[in-house]
């Protein structure tokens, strides 16, 4: 069984190989979709498409920011080179704003070299190979803690539902026990309304009593609901305890709530009933935007 898990979630991982040490941070946040957003220095990006597929293998679900730095250690295996086109292209840009504003000041060398990676540190082996491995190793580091933190969380959202859970379903016994009472209550207060009318000088047409009751019995009948409802609701703590990705299920399994409690509240005008479903009703509010932040 797999743990719940949040969307929202921070890991931050390092590899030091004695020559660079590699810095991978994972910030992620809820999304209805698979969202991998990567920002590396130049020089990494050619393993762009393997971090997003270790990435992708980790985490089904959530907007996902992955941030990679180099730190070199060793001065003989690091450069600093110059990447000139860049340079030139910042050099431009700014001579057209100044142009178009009227500004006579000259462009110095330390604005230029402030914009980034126009001065890029690379490893001077150019051993991709062994770069991309190191890479592999902080981001995994990263996804481990990552993961971590979202199934610390995922514990606690999967407790806060199943506590809503448990009120619903005594909500619900007590929905089910006041409208066992509510054929009964309305025969006696129907006997009662035309006996106050019509008193003791017609005869009461036992009948069309009996057809105005079962007319009521069946308009006011929420024993399908009810069932149906108590079965989303298992449901919920079925999914719950099958753990994994089950956000997107237990959305829809809260919508299908939601319907059933709709059902019930515009059947009966009981004001018991009527508290119960609106305190139903807010509870199932509350579940849907905890497991918004569920994998």
């Amino acid at each position: 069984m797999e743990n719940i898990r949040s969307m929202t979630g921070y890991g931050k991982g390092e590899y030091n190989d004695g020559v660079k040490n590699i810095i991978a941070e994972i910030k992620t946040i809820n999304n209805r979709y698979s969202d991998i957003n990567v920002k590396t220095p130049r020089h990494l990006r050619f393993y762009e498409d393997n971090i997003r597929k270790l990435v992708k293998n980790s985490i089904s679900r959530g907007r996902i920011d992955v941030y990679l730095n180099i730190e070199y250690i060793s001065e003989s295996d690091t450069v600093i080179a110059p990447d000139l086109t860049l340079a030139k292209q910042y050099k431009s840009a700014i001579d057209e704003i100044k142009d178009a504003l009227g500004i006579k000041d000259e462009v110095k060398l330390d604005t230029i070299i402030k914009f980034q990676d126009v001065l890029v540190s690379r490893d001077n082996s150019d051993d991709e190979t062994e770069l991309g491995h190191s890479v592999e190793m902080a981001l995994k580091n990263a996804i481990e803690k990552l993961l971590s933190m979202r199934e610390s969380e995922g514990q606690q959202l999967k407790n806060d539902v199943l506590c809503g859970v448990d009120k619903i379903k005594a909500l619900a016994k007590e929905i089910k026990a006041y409208s066992s009472t509510l054929v009964n209550e309305y025969k006696e207060k129907l006997e009662s309304r035309i006996t106050e009318l019509l008193g003791s000088k017609y005869e009461l047409d036992e009948n069309r009593l009996y057809n105005e009751i079962v007319f009521y019995s069946d308009k006011s009948d929420i024993n399908e609901e009810l069932i149906r409802l108590d079965s989303h609701i298992l449901q919920i703590e079925g999914t719950l305890n099958e753990g994994g990705a089950v956000g997107r299920k237990l959305d829809f399994i809260i919508q299908e709530a939601n319907r059933e409690i709709n059902t019930i509240g515009s059947k009966i005008g009981n004001l018991d009933i009527t508290k119960n479903v609106i305190e139903v009703k807010n509870i199932l509010e509350k579940i849907r935007e905890q497991i918004q932040n569920i994998e």
